[in-house]
């Protein structure tokens, strides 16, 4: 005896959608993939404890910036820190607080310049600074108020207080000079400003 079952009901197809209607579900989409990238290029371009930009992106800006004033005669200065004593803080007060101190010095050294100017963390507990269109003195000025300004400001962590000390070194740009000598000037100046290790 055959056995017959009810037949299963073939799926009503969807309307096609409207050229207008499908035009602006694929802008729709366009949208959402273009934010989706910026947000990636976001992340690729910052450190992620200070949100300040990471080395790649900062050696990207002062290549830019080396360009430009070649192209306009233009002047700039790269201002080098590194923190100074800071195994002191995280033996003294703990890897947390280390991470709080580097937050501090990169929040005054972004809060205090021009936003054409460029602040990125170059690893570890150093710290560089691009200061466009400046002079000689100008940017000896600005890098010592910087200076001033992180040890004014010591870290708060677990409410407890930790001291900020800062070298720096500048090395200003000159007609021939690459980003590395650049970079390389202000981190040789650095060093002759530090104090003697304890």
């Amino acid at each position: 005896m055959n056995r017959t079952s009810d037949p299963t009901p073939e799926p009503v197809p969807s309307p096609p959608e409207s050229p207008d209607a499908e035009i602006a579900r694929l802008r729709a989409e366009v949208t959402r993939l273009e934010q989706q990238v910026a947000a990636l290029e976001i992340l690729a371009d910052r450190d992620p404890l200070t949100t300040i930009y990471n080395r790649r992106a900062f050696l990207r800006e002062l290549h830019r910036v080396v360009g430009f004033c070649e192209r306009y005669q233009s002047t700039a200065a790269v201002v080098f820190f590194d923190m100074d004593a800071f195994k002191d803080i995280n033996d003294t007060f703990g890897h947390a607080a280390g991470d709080a101190a580097l937050q501090a010095v990169a929040a005054t050294l972004a809060g205090q310049v021009r936003e054409s100017d460029v602040v990125g963390r170059l690893g570890g507990d150093e710290f560089a600074v691009i200061l466009v269109q400046v002079d000689r003195a100008a940017a000896l000025s600005k890098a010592s108020r910087l200076k001033q300004q992180i040890e004014a400001s010591p870290a708060i962590h677990d409410g407890r207080a930790v001291p900020l000390r800062v070298s720096y070194g500048l090395r200003m740009f000159e007609p021939g000079v690459t980003p590395a000598d650049l970079l390389a000037g202000a981190d040789a100046a650095m060093y002759l400003n530090k104090p003697p290790s304890r």
